[in-house]
């Protein structure tokens, strides 16, 4: 699992989220990686299309994969997302027993997109701050520097929402 190329999984979750964007949903995405480097879950965020406010790529994935796979299995997994998971979806990867946590841009950087649309009502928590809380040592990398990668993340949200 230490080897797993970081970038190479961001830049396929910026693909899911242009394809999020492109069903009408808000653009973001995610996927969750075995030890082996295996895609094993993706997705894209699911809320509007499905009308479903829990419907975030991040808790999406692990609807999925907590289906799928051993709770055991998914300790030693990796959940890559476009930009840090909110509270909800920190708590579903908690509660999903995924290992480590990699994503893109900040939830503060999202906060700067985002605005205040209705639509996305940030919560301003850093998911280490939330993982602190709880009792599993979840490994939190992010959010990932390179100044190509994060625009390629942040260039999907420009314009969409009301404060762009």
């Amino acid at each position: 699992m230490e080897n797993l190329d970081h970038e190479k999984y961001l830049k396929r979750c910026v693909d899911i989220s242009l394809e999020s964007l492109k069903k009408g949903n808000h653009p973001f995405g995610a996927l969750i990686v075995d030890e082996n480097g295996n895609i094993i879950v993706e997705s894209g965020n699911i809320e509007v299309t499905e009308n479903e406010c829990t419907g975030h790529a991040e808790t999406t994935v692990m609807r999925k994969a907590v289906k799928l796979y051993s709770r055991e299995f998914l300790w030693n997994c990796t959940l890559y997302s476009t930009a840090e998971p909110c509270c909800m979806c920190t708590g579903a990867i908690y509660w999903g027993n995924v290992g480590r946590i990699v994503y893109g841009i900040s939830e503060k950087k999202l906060l700067e997109l985002t605005g205040s649309d209705e639509a996305n009502p940030t919560f301003d928590i850093p998911c280490r701050e939330i993982i602190a809380k709880g009792q599993k040592r979840i490994e939190v990398i992010g959010p990932i520097a390179d100044e190509k990668l994060a625009q390629e993340i942040v260039a999907p949200h420009i314009g969409y929402w009301d404060n762009n």
